[in-house]
């Protein structure tokens, strides 16, 4: 009878679909694997990138790796550099943006995962 490993490597993660140029690579997380619990994706946000305001229904801890990204909560800006890392608590309005020249590339952590029905966003 064969074991069943005690860990699992991503060596493909699931590539979501974007018009707006952002990279998102989930390793973990409702697309990839099923779990509902926990997502993780690597990000890429071009420069000029934003996104539309948003209440999500997850915390969220973001890390960034390279560059910088703009975070407005609650109408205040912040903006956050490499080796910086910051967790947003569910049901709190968040816009996030790129506005620099510089790619931003970070990870991403949604607690429950991420899914489009509880991240809320604004048209």
């Amino acid at each position: 009878m064969l074991s069943k490993k005690p860990y699992i490597i991503q060596n493909s993660p699931f590539v979501v679909p974007t018009t707006d140029g952002k990279l998102i690579e989930e390793h973990f997380g409702n697309a990839t694997d099923g779990n509902a619990q926990l997502s993780i994706a690597h990000m890429v946000a071009p420069p000029g990138w934003s996104e539309p305001f948003q209440t999500p229904k997850f915390d969220e801890y973001t890390y960034i790796i390279k560059g910088k990204k703009q975070f407005i909560i609650n109408d205040e800006i912040l903006i956050l550099e490499a080796g910086q890392s910051i967790k947003i608590n569910k049901n709190v309005r968040v816009q996030y943006s790129n506005p620099f020249t510089d790619a931003c590339e970070y990870i991403a952590i949604c607690m429950p995962a991420f899914s489009m029905d509880l991240v809320n966003r604004e048209d």
